[in-house]
């Protein structure tokens, strides 16, 4: 090394004496800074502990935080609206829409035919086998008409409402006729008709014994206020009047309660039934009246709230007078809305859709509770905030609660009769949305609606999706209601609806990607050892056949275009309320090019879009013995490959289609028509099957013991998405136009009359 002559070399310091002096120097000070430093250690240890205890709890807690504390429903309630048939899993009855209901219904029975549980009708159930029950005018707010047929006996039950000084009364009627052929063991009936609070907690309930007339009870509901409910009777004479006020034990349990106190008088072979009180009492939160009758005869139900409660009740002509009117103004509204009579439908036809419209709207349900979610960060299922919920439901026997992707199909048909209601329910379901733009896709809220669900299903989890269908309901609204939008109570509803809409979309493109850009993918598949090919429940199209082997390669095609739709929809909604819509727009431009859909899932070798994943056809149910047990096994034969899932073709397959995203011209649209029309894949005389009849799972049990559900079965939801798309197509000059055009002629015409025919044979509308 060398150095500059005239520079020294530098003198490197010591650095252990250095600090050796600096130590005695201050060794008091040295000794405090150790203590320092020291304290600061563990000080900072002790904050990053207690920081990632706080950030854990934020984690769990995350899945159950609100979207936001302001509720869009609130501002919703109308006294006008607090009464209503808003248990649809009852065969009838009225409830108060709020937190803590005050519940009335109907239960019977035959004396004569009494003996066991079941053979009391209450809840709506498959197992009571019931010729017929449903709604056949209902407008939703004011009144309805219901006719069940059990066996040889037809009830028809009906309500009228009234609001007077802003006090809302009604009265219901229960009348019963029985048919020529009816056994003498139905000649007569016990009518029980119940008033009920949850628990002891919500209000007080009371009963006063009429002495030779049938009894009145008082209640008193902090929203209700203080009401009566008084009876009378009119046909055949009261053989007896029986009543009993006691504690109820949650709405899942009233009919055991009452039974409970139903005792049993023999006389020789007759048997009759009654209830225990005879004295007037009070402080009760359930009261029931058991009038035992012969037939044909009419039961009143008279409700009075406020200033009205002492107010004389209707006579059973005032009644029917009234309630007539109501049928008349609901028949001339519902001419003026269709216009069926104008496109050549019949009476009769006519009547059928006019029940179709009121079982959709008479099965609108408030409900109040918590479901049971699990986050990705808890270890156990907690409850999401309390809620309330007013929707309609798929069914009332089945599935008496609100499903997420049901609802966008019902506002549909609700809109188009009450836009104000269908505004209500889409306020009530997107105040479920939590902090990060989730939506629990099954409510299952309350005692009743979870005494209906078995446990496996409770449980909501914050990763599954479910098809966002309230998109279509609002471009329904966007495209054929936007002057009656422009209302100033609807304008506002639509513009505080927005946020969420966009926090919606958002969790979607944050949960539910694909791998590849403008991908995407339902959350949520898992191999079981018991099926041949795992569900997808979020969906909503369970069962249909998808690559056998799920994993985050895997591509599914109607989830593109669900998102499409809600990209273009939002845009929409912003330009309808003037505001920016680049990005949504840009969005909507970018997942609707066909290039893309192309690219992402069109099979070359059949021309139809498909699912891609890895996947083999080759799977099958193997049966093994387990000691005394013999159970059926998923075995896969063949070895997977990423693939197009293009051996199966039917609803899956027709999303680009039923969302109109192919051009006119295209080659697979031509493609698309083809394969619908075909009867050996999808064409029925019947309505446009869900899979192929040439596809290897179609109508095969997925497990040993599950039924195939979207393997083949009609389902009219999809088949109104078809209309719709035939019908677009249909308008738009290219070379499939005219082929789309007949077939939406044939087609409307077959599920009409298969609709109406069902009805006529089975006195049920069926999905």
């Amino acid at each position: 090394m060398s150095h500059h002559p005239s520079r020294k070399p530098p003198v490197r310091p010591n650095r252990r004496a250095a600090a050796a002096a600096a130590a005695a120097k201050a060794p008091v000070q040295a000794s405090t800074d150790w203590k320092k430093i020291g304290f600061t250690g563990v000080g900072l240890v002790i904050l990053t502990a207690v920081a990632a205890v706080v950030y854990q709890g934020y984690l769990e807690t995350r899945v159950v935080t609100p979207y936001s504390q302001k509720k869009l429903a609130a501002a919703s309630f109308d006294t006008k609206m607090l009464w209503g048939s808003y248990r649809p899993g009852i065969y009838f009855g009225l409830s108060t829409r709020e937190e803590h209901p005050l519940a009335t219904g109907l239960m019977w029975y035959f004396p004569k035919e009494l003996r066991q549980l079941s053979d009391i009708r209450h809840l709506c159930e498959i197992g009571d086998n019931l010729k017929q029950y449903g709604w056949t005018a209902h407008d939703g707010r004011n009144f309805g008409v219901q006719h069940i047929q059990d066996g040889p006996v037809l009830l028809e039950t009906s309500f009228v409402k009234d609001v007077h000084n802003n006090a809302p009364s009604w009265t219901a009627k229960v009348d019963v006729r029985t048919g020529a052929s009816a056994r003498s063991s139905r000649d007569t009936i016990s009518l029980l008709w119940y008033v009920a609070f949850e628990s002891d907690d919500d209000g007080f309930i009371g009963l006063s014994q009429g002495g030779d007339k049938l009894p009145t009870i008082s209640a008193f509901s902090p929203t209700a206020g203080q009401l009566s409910v008084k009876f009378s009777q009119g046909g055949e004479e009261v053989q007896e009047v029986t009543s009993v006020c006691v504690e109820a034990r949650g709405f899942n349990t009233l009919k055991e309660t009452i039974v409970e106190h139903l005792k049993v008088h023999r006389e020789g072979e007759s048997m009759s039934y009654y209830l225990l009180d005879k004295e007037s009492r009070m402080n009760c939160s359930l009261v029931a009246v058991l009038v035992t009758v012969r037939t044909p005869t009419t039961l009143l139900i008279h409700m009075n709230s406020g200033y009205d409660a002492d107010s004389e009740i209707l006579t059973e002509k005032e009644y029917d007078q009234s309630l007539e009117r109501h049928v008349k103004k609901f028949s001339r509204r519902f001419s003026n809305t269709f216009k069926l009579q104008e496109k050549g439908f019949n009476g009769s036809q006519i009547g059928f859709a006019e029940a179709a419209l009121s079982n959709m709207v008479g099965g609108i349900g408030y409900f109040y509770g918590a479901s049971k979610v699990k986050g990705e960060h808890n270890e156990n299922p907690i409850n999401y905030w309390k809620a309330p919920l007013y929707t309609a439901v798929p069914s009332r026997s089945f599935f008496p609660r609100g499903f997420l992707w049901d609802e966008g199909f019902h506002g549909l048909l609700i809109s188009s009769w009450d836009i104000d209601i269908a505004l209500d329910i889409m306020t009530h379901w997107l105040d479920l949305m939590n902090v990060d733009g989730w939506i629990p896709r099954e409510q299952i809220l309350g005692s009743e609606a979870l005494a209906k669900v078995p446990a496996e299903f409770v449980v909501q989890h914050n990763k599954n999706a479910n098809p966002p269908t309230m998109f279509l309901e609002l471009r329904y609204l966007l495209n054929n209601y936007q002057a009656e939008l422009l209302q100033p109570g609807r304008n506002k509803i639509l513009n505080s609806l927005l946020p969420r809409l966009q926090a919606w979309h958002s969790w979607f493109n944050t949960t539910q990607l694909g791998t590849l850009s403008g991908s995407y993918q339902w959350k949520g598949r898992t191999v079981t050892p018991q099926e041949i090919n795992p569900k997808t429940l979020t969906s909503g199209l369970d069962d249909f056949p998808r690559a056998s082997h799920p994993d985050g390669q895997e591509r599914h095609v109607d989830l593109l275009c669900w998102m499409a739709l809600a990209s273009q929809t939002i845009a929409d909604l912003q330009r309808f309320l003037g505001k920016d819509d680049t990005k949504y727009r840009a969005a909507y431009e970018y997942l609707s090019d066909t290039n893309l859909l192309d690219s992402l899932h069109l099979s070359t070798t059949t021309n139809t879009y498909a699912d891609y994943g890895l996947h083999t056809d080759k799977v099958t149910l193997k049966r093994y013995q387990f000691q005394q047990e013999e159970k059926m096994l998923r075995e896969v034969l063949d070895q997977p490959k990423y693939r197009y899932v293009d051996s199966v073709f039917g609803y899956v397959n027709l999303f680009p289609f039923l969302t109109k995203l192919l051009p006119p011209d295209a080659s697979s649209l031509k493609t698309t028509l083809e394969n619908i029309h075909n009867p050996e894949l999808l064409w029925s005389p019947y309505g446009i099957r869900s899979l192929s009849k040439r596809s290897l799972l179609y109508m095969k049990h997925n497990t040993q013991h599950d039924p195939p559900y979207w393997r083949g079965q009609i389902w009219i939801n999809i088949n109104y998405l078809i209309l719709g798309a035939l019908d677009h197509y249909g308008k738009l000059e290219g070379p499939h136009r005219e082929l789309a055009r007949r077939m939406y002629g044939e087609l409307r015409t077959n599920l009409v009359t298969n609709l109406y025919k069902q009805y006529q044979r089975t006195g049920y509308i069926w999905e």
